[in-house]
C-alpha cells in the first residue's frame, strides 16, 4: 500500500508541473453548455485527461468527481456567455442561461490545481476498486466516409459520481450515429450523467434507464435547436448492478446474453417495419416507405433515436428497457451497432467467441477485434463497434471448454470401444 500511495503521489506531482501547459491544450467539446450540461461536459474532458496520467484508474475517477464535484459547488455566474449570445439563443427557441465552455474548463482546472495540492498534503480515504470485469472493445470506420460510433465503459460508475451504498455497478454502451457525430457524442457524453442522478436510480434502474434516454433526447433537442444540428443516434446501454443486469435500447443497436455457451434474447431492436412501429408513425401522420429497406418518411431506417430533429415525433426518443436476474452461469454480454448484427446473427456469436478464446489460448482482449473482423469479412461497410464484457473470467471460461471437449472425448471412446465390443460378438 504505502508503494501504491508513493506511486500515486509522484504521479500527482507529476501532473502538478505539467498541468498548466497540458492544461492549455484542453478543449471542451462544446463552445457553451447550459447548467445542466455542465456536470457531463467537465466529466467527460476531465476523466479523459486523467484517465491517461493515473494508472490506477479508480483513483483516476475518484479524483474526476471530486473536482468536479467542486468545480459546480463555485459561482458559475461569470461564465455566462454575453447577452448577444443568449439573445441569439433565444431567437432559435433557448431560454436556458448557457455557460461558456472554455472559461468554464479553466476554472475546472484551477480546482484540479487545488484539489491535487490538498491531497498531497494528505490523501483522502479512497473508494475501493470496482470488480474487476474484463472488457474487449474494437471499432472501425470501415468503408464509410466518416466514424460515427461512440462506446463508453464505466466501471467505476458508483466512484465516478459518489454513489455511496454497498451495491456494485458498472455501465456500458455502444451509440451509432448518423448525418454527423453530434449525437453520438452527446449521447456517450450524458445519458450515463443523467442514469446516475436521476431520483429513482436506486428504487427502479431499468425506469432510471429508460427516463435518461428521453431526458438526453430532450437536452440534444434544445442544443440542436440553438446550434442548427440535424444528426441523430440509436444506442444501447446496460447497467450491471449486483446480481442484476438492466438494459435500455433505442433504435437497431443490440445487446446479446451469453449463457453457458447460448445466446439470450434479449430485446427486440427498433425498425420501422416492426407492426407495433408502423402503427406507432402512422398514428402520428407519418409514413413507412421502402428504398432499399424500410424507412420512416422514406428517409431513417430507425425509428428510434436520440436527436432527428427533423423527424421528430415520429423517430421516437422513448427507450425501452429490460432486466435479468444474473444466476451466475451467464458467460458474457455483447454490445453492438447494426453493421455487426447485420451480417453476423445472434446465435453465431457465441461461438465465435468461444472458438476464438481457444484458439488464442485464452487471449480475450482481441475478442471483439475478431468479431468486428468476421462482420467486416461477412459484408458489412457500415461503422462497426463490437463490446463484449466478460461476465465469468474469459480463463474459466476456457477451462470449461477444455473440460467440455474431455468429456465429449470420453463419451466418443466409450461409445467406439462399446461399439467394437458387440460387433465381435455377432463375428462370433
Amino acid at each position: 500500500m504505502e508503494q501504491e500511495d508513493g506511486a500515486l503521489r509522484e504521479s500527482l506531482l507529476a501532473l502538478q508541473r505539467d498541468l498548466s501547459g497540458q492544461g492549455e491544450q484542453l478543449r471542451p467539446q462544446s463552445r457553451c453548455v447550459s447548467q445542466a450540461e455542465a456536470e457531463g461536459e467537465l466529466t467527460e474532458v476531465l476523466l479523459k485527461f486523467l484517465k491517461n496520467r493515473i494508472t490506477r484508474l479508480h483513483i483516476a475517477a475518484f479524483l474526476t468527481q471530486s473536482v468536479v464535484h467542486q468545480t459546480l459547488q463555485g459561482d458559475l455566474s461569470s461564465f455566462a456567455k454575453t447577452k448577444e449570445t443568449q439573445e441569439s439563443t433565444e431567437e432559435n427557441g433557448g431560454n436556458e442561461e448557457l455557460l461558456c465552455s472554455e472559461a468554464l474548463l479553466h476554472y475546472c482546472l484551477q480546482c484540479l490545481q487545488d484539489v491535487i495540492s490538498k491531497w498531497l498534503e494528505q490523501l483522502p480515504p479512497f473508494p475501493p476498486p470496482p470488480r474487476d470485469i474484463c472488457v474487449s472493445v474494437h471499432a472501425i470506420r470501415n468503408t464509410r466516409r466518416k466514424m460515427e460510433d461512440r462506446h463508453v465503459i464505466l466501471q467505476d460508475f458508483n466512484t465516478l459520481f459518489g454513489i455511496k451504498d454497498s451495491i456494485p455497478r458498472s455501465y456500458f454502451a455502444v451509440f451509432d450515429g448518423h448525418g454527423g457525430v453530434d449525437a453520438a457524442n452527446y449521447a456517450s457524453t450524458y445519458v450515463h450523467v443523467n442514469v446516475a442522478r436521476h431520483e429513482g436510480l436506486k428504487q427502479d434502474p431499468a425506469q432510471s434507464l429508460r427516463e435518461s434516454f428521453q431526458k438526453t433526447d430532450a437536452m440534444f433537442l434544445k442544443k440542436a435547436k440553438r446550434e442548427r444540428l440535424r444528426s441523430g443516434t440509436t444506442g444501447v446501454c446496460t447497467l450491471l448492478e449486483g446480481d442484476h443486469l438492466h438494459v435500455a435500447w433505442l433504435g437497431d443497436s443490440q445487446a446479446l446474453l451469453v449463457r453457458q455457451g447460448s445466446h439470450v434474447t434479449l430485446m427486440d431492436p427498433h425498425k420501422p417495419e416492426r407492426k407495433d412501429e408502423r402503427e406507432r408513425i402512422e398514428s402520428l401522420g407519418g409514413c413507412v416507405a421502402f428504398m432499399g429497406c424500410w424507412r420512416v418518411n422514406g428517409t431513417l431506417a430507425v425509428s428510434r433515436a436520440i436527436g432527428d430533429i427533423d423527424q421528430k415525433p415520429f423517430v421516437s426518443g422513448e427507450g425501452d428497457v429490460t432486466s435479468q436476474i444474473l444466476s451466475g452461469t451467464e458467460d458474457f454480454l455483447v454490445l453492438a451497432c447494426d453493421g455487426f448484427y447485420d451480417t453476423v446473427s445472434p446465435p453465431e456469436v457465441p461461438g465465435l467467441v468461444l472458438d476464438y478464446l481457444q484458439e488464442s489460448g485464452g487471449n480475450w482482449q482481441h475478442v471483439a477485434e475478431r468479431l468486428v473482423t468476421v462482420a467486416k469479412e461477412g459484408g458489412s461497410s457500415d461503422n462497426i463497434t463490437v463490446l463484449v464484457v466478460f461476465l465469468q473470467h474469459p480463463q474459466k471460461l476456457l477451462e470449461d471448454i477444455q473440460a467440455q471437449g474431455s468429456v465429449e472425448e470420453q463419451a466418443l471412446f466409450d461409445f467406439g470401444g462399446e461399439a467394437v465390443e458387440v460387433a465381435s460378438d455377432n463375428a462370433g
